[in-house]
């Protein structure tokens, strides 16, 4: 199959020892893949929700649909990735799903149509599946030849998000400061086109040491492949981790804007937050490799769930940094608990298909959230009360998630 012959230089012996020299530089341009699919792509919008929804007199609701939007397809694109990867390898959907969301987010800044932006949002979660999934797969099997570092590059692998978040944080407010000086009709069409050059950039950097891990397609033998059943509870705990992270990481910056929190302070709560993301890959490395079944996506649910609740039942901004902080040194290590499941229970050649199932349920739940709180939203009680909701959805999805028990065999 091409697949096989694509794969080829993936395999070679000097590329093999480079990702077993260079651990920490392979999965640092792996994470740039995560950055791109979650932190420019996907995380950049509660920057520019805000600015769009008073520029283009937009409702919660549809505020929130523009994330419903690129969690469907997002979901989409998870049900693709493992043909994708079988079919032409998996450094091939990185970079390609890469270059798409680059061009995707680049979309954006021309159109004001809401139709056309929700579209864009679509394209946009197809693509960022392709990389995110790709990646993830990557960093196992990076984590394979160092057995003993594997939960901590998993987490610099998810990690990448928060580096996305923090240059996210800091490019927007210049492009439209930019875009404002030059009398630019939309000035957050300027922070998209930014935003999509600095994807672009990210692709270029990761290509190189992203082809040096094993991405072969796997052999799948009549034993031993994945079933749904036996991660059920996971399963479960990890769809209320899609519902309820989802509001927080949405709406919270329009909630701290509705609160009177200066622009500059807003830039720095954000990337705060991005630099918790980077830093949780050292803080739970070692739960991660621990824990088997889902003791961490219980755990760490229940802390994303304090740390939500928070802005909804204070205004102080002390306590808001407070949030942010928690919230950014948790939720994408949820994230990397499934990925440790998987790799803890399944045997190699059904690391994509685990994956990819919990990437699915994650998606389904992000296309329950936004538009959901945001329809909460608009109604009394406002953002603070669709972040109740969320804090709630996070409750449940760790006491789901504590039942989630090791399997027996591998």
């Amino acid at each position: 199959m091409d697949s096989h012959a694509n794969s080829a230089s993936t395999t070679r012996p000097g590329s093999a020892s480079l990702a077993a020299r260079r651990p920490f530089l392979t999965a640092f341009a792996l994470s740039l893949g995560a950055a791109v699919s979650l932190g420019l792509t996907r995380f950049s919008y509660a920057l520019l929700l805000p600015p769009m929804r008073a520029d283009l007199d937009w409702s919660y609701f549809l505020s929130g649909a523009m994330n419903t939007g690129n969690a469907l397809g997002y979901f989409l694109g998870a049900l693709a990735t493992p043909a994708l990867m079988r079919r032409y390898g998996a450094q091939a959907a990185l970079v390609g799903g890469a270059v798409l969301a680059s061009l995707f987010m680049l979309l954006s800044g021309f159109v004001i149509d809401a139709e056309v932006l929700i579209g864009q949002r679509v394209l946009a979660g197809i693509a960022s599946a392709f990389i995110f999934i790709s990646g993830g797969l990557l960093a196992a099997r990076l984590g394979l030849l160092h057995p003993q570092r594997a939960g901590l590059l998993l987490g610099m692998y998810y990690g990448g998000t928060g580096l996305g978040i923090v240059a996210s944080s800091l490019l927007v407010p210049v492009a439209m400061d930019a875009a404002t000086a030059q009398g630019a009709a939309h000035a957050w069409q300027w922070a998209w086109i930014a935003l999509a050059a600095l994807c672009l950039l990210a692709t270029l950097m990761m290509i190189p040491p992203a082809r040096q891990v094993d991405g072969a397609p796997s052999q799948a033998g009549a034993q031993g492949g994945f079933r749904l059943a036996p991660f059920g509870f996971g399963l479960a705990g990890y769809l209320m981790f899609g519902v309820g992270y989802i509001g927080y990481m949405t709406f919270v910056i329009a909630l701290l804007k509705e609160q009177g929190m200066a622009g500059t302070t807003i830039t720095l709560f954000y990337a705060m937050l991005g630099l918790a993301v980077m830093a949780s890959s050292r803080i739970w490395a070692r739960m991660l490799d621990r824990f088997k079944g889902g003791q961490a996506m219980a755990i760490l649910n229940a802390l994303l769930g304090i740390a939500t609740l928070l802005p909804a039942l204070t205004a102080l901004p002390a306590l808001m940094f407070v949030s942010g902080l928690l919230f950014g040194g948790i939720f994408l290590s949820v994230v990397a608990s499934t990925t440790a499941l998987v790799r803890h229970n399944l045997p190699q050649h059904a690391w994509s298909a685990g994956i990819s199932a919990f990437t699915t349920v994650f998606a389904l739940g992000q296309i329950v959230g936004p538009s959901t709180i945001g329809w909460i939203a608009d109604g009394p009680g406002g953002l603070q009360r669709g972040l109740v909701f969320s804090a709630l959805a996070l409750f449940i999805g760790a006491l789901l998630a504590s039942r989630q028990r090791p399997l027996q065999t591998q």
